[in-house]
């Protein structure tokens, strides 16, 4: 076999063997709520869908997805959900409006709290948010896990905003005696100034909110209107496992459950994580988070982007003893 022959047979060798061990990501749903969460997800348009457009997480469980490679859409809870007679299926807050527990391609009616991913885009980086954008419903969190790179780090909004919401952004519930959710300043009024439209649909146009700056104070490292981009797009390489919790805190609360339907609250409200300040927003076990839900796939993915090293590593010596 001549120099180029052999040449070429290590490469494509290498590249067969890189490709089959190609590290995959895990996404684990976590739901520490005191309340029953319906987490939708969503795919972005011409992205391979999921496994599942929408299932129920009871308050304690969690569940792990494996997404299609350079995946892109979003997740969201849902929450006060219900079935009625006819079998059709709805929720009070972050409904998808598919009369199912699937969304089926639906996405959420805001206002709901919305985690963002871009998995292997510009640069094989994964990129992520939590956005406040279309109001909010449920506290988030989102922690990856095996990552690297400068921005590759917990956001999220982990604090209770319905008590904050101004009364004009709050939905409430029929009666008016519960708040359910907090509206975006676009969603309650509409206009193109907080809508970031027409001739404000440009970052030098478009300006923070007196509105916005609320979410911006309670949650710094989430997005707070369209073009929030500097302080709330975050990035990691070869990220193993992204952990996306549902009211990480346990101050996290919601107002009273027993009054509906689905809902099973744990009486005792116990959760207890230490809170970790990392000087511009509190996180909860965001930098020890509790390992024993963490799955062990971690693990195996850092070992698998080893012997591809290994792999790499042993055909460039091999090359170099043999002169080719």
């Amino acid at each position: 076999m001549d120099q180029l022959s052999t040449k070429s047979f290590l490469f494509f060798l290498t590249l067969n063997l890189s490709s089959s061990l190609v590290i995959s990501t895990t996404f684990i749903f976590v739901n520490k709520c005191n309340y029953t969460v319906w987490p939708g997800l969503l795919s972005n348009a011409g992205i391979a869908p999921l496994p599942t457009t929408g299932f129920v997480l009871q308050s304690g469980d969690s569940k792990s997805i494996t997404p299609p490679a350079s995946w892109g859409g979003r997740f969201w809870g849902r929450t006060l959900c219900s079935q009625d007679s006819t079998g059709k299926f709805t929720c009070l807050t972050g409904d998808c409006n598919s009369g199912k527990l699937e969304c089926s391609g639906n996405g959420a009616t805001p206002p709901a709290t919305l985690a963002e991913f871009t998995l292997n885009g510009s640069g094989g980086l994964d990129f992520f948010d939590v956005s406040l954008v279309d109001g909010y419903n449920v506290p988030m969190l989102v922690v990856p896990q095996g990552g690297s790179g400068d921005n590759c780090t917990s956001t999220g909004c982990i604090v209770d905003l319905l008590g904050a919401c101004p009364s004009e952004l709050k939905l409430t519930s029929v009666d008016g005696k519960e708040n359910l959710a907090c509206k975006s300043a676009c969603e309650a009024f509409g206009s193109a100034q907080y809508c970031c439209s027409g001739a404000y649909g440009s970052p030098n146009t478009c300006k923070p909110s007196s509105y916005s700056q609320i979410f911006k104070n309670a949650c710094p490292r989430a997005y707070s209107y369209a073009y929030d981009d500097k302080t709330s797009t975050f990035t990691c390489a070869s990220a193993a496992e992204y952990i996306i919790t549902f009211c990480p805190s346990a101050n996290s609360k919601y107002p009273s459950q027993k009054s509906w339907q689905g809902q099973n609250p744990k009486s005792d409200g116990s959760d207890s994580s230490p809170e970790l300040n990392n000087g511009s927003m509190v996180y909860v076990g965001a930098g020890a988070y509790d390992q024993s839900e963490i799955s062990c796939s971690t693990c195996i993915h850092i070992w698998e982007y080893k012997i591809i090293l290994t792999i790499t590593m042993a055909m460039w010596f091999l090359c170099h003893i043999f002169h080719f």
